[in-house]
């Protein structure tokens, strides 16, 4: 008899876990030693590029590490974000916007994702939006995107402490560097947020027209 697997110990899920802490460290340091919260914050970012690998590699892949995957992403943009709207008030009201975009587009398409009978949120009807679809498919677009979007926000935090490492001595630091090069990927990324959340907008209230149609 085969003895029963113990999903939570398995290999992606154990980075998903080491992801976590690495994030309560960032948090942690966040407020008055920008060097150990972004290395450890961009560290577990880096990681997210593994567990995906392991969970193909090892036959691992889980509707559990998926969850995971999608809420320790989401909850890490969002505390970043918090800090940079408490660094930086006048802007404050942008970082919420970013925040909800992002929590509510994401949590909108997984869920009628799952409505519509996917096993991932990354599992696509490849007949839908052409930017989704490419989006999700695509594992340099989506690997790209989301490296840009974090360290766009990576670099605004450390822009409040120092400028970096000269690149050009008394003209331009290398956060600033990476900040401007991020940008475009950034904004690109929102982007896909704001459509994701009009298309799944639209799933569900076409799901709901078929149910109501249904009943009469």
């Amino acid at each position: 008899m085969m003895k029963d697997e113990n999903i939570f110990l398995f290999v992606p899920n154990l980075i998903g876990y080491a992801r976590i802490l690495l994030l309560f460290l960032a948090f942690y340091f966040m407020p008055s030693d920008p060097g150990p919260a972004a290395a450890s914050y961009l560290l577990s970012g880096l990681l997210d590029a593994f567990d995906g690998h392991a969970a193909r590699a090892l036959n691992q892949g889980t509707r559990f590490g998926a969850m995971l995957d999608m809420l320790t992403d989401r909850c890490a943009t969002m505390c970043l974000l918090v800090n940079l709207a408490l660094l930086d008030p006048p802007r404050a009201l942008l970082y919420q916007l970013g925040m909800s975009l992002d929590v509510a587009s994401h949590w909108l398409h997984l869920h009628s994702s799952v409505v519509q009978g996917s096993d991932s949120h990354k599992s696509i009807d490849l007949t839908g939006n052409p930017a989704l679809r490419v989006y999700y498919t695509s594992r340099p677009v989506l690997f790209t995107l989301c490296a840009g979007n974090e360290l766009f926000y990576c670099m605004l935090y450390l822009l409040h402490f120092t400028e970096g490492p000269a690149v050009l001595p008394g003209r331009l630091g290398l956060f600033r560097l990476i900040l401007w090069v991020s940008t475009p990927l950034a904004a690109l990324k929102s982007l896909i947020s704001l459509v994701q959340l009009v298309s799944a907008s639209c799933n569900m209230a076409a799901l709901d027209a078929a149910e109501r149609a249904k009943k009469k």
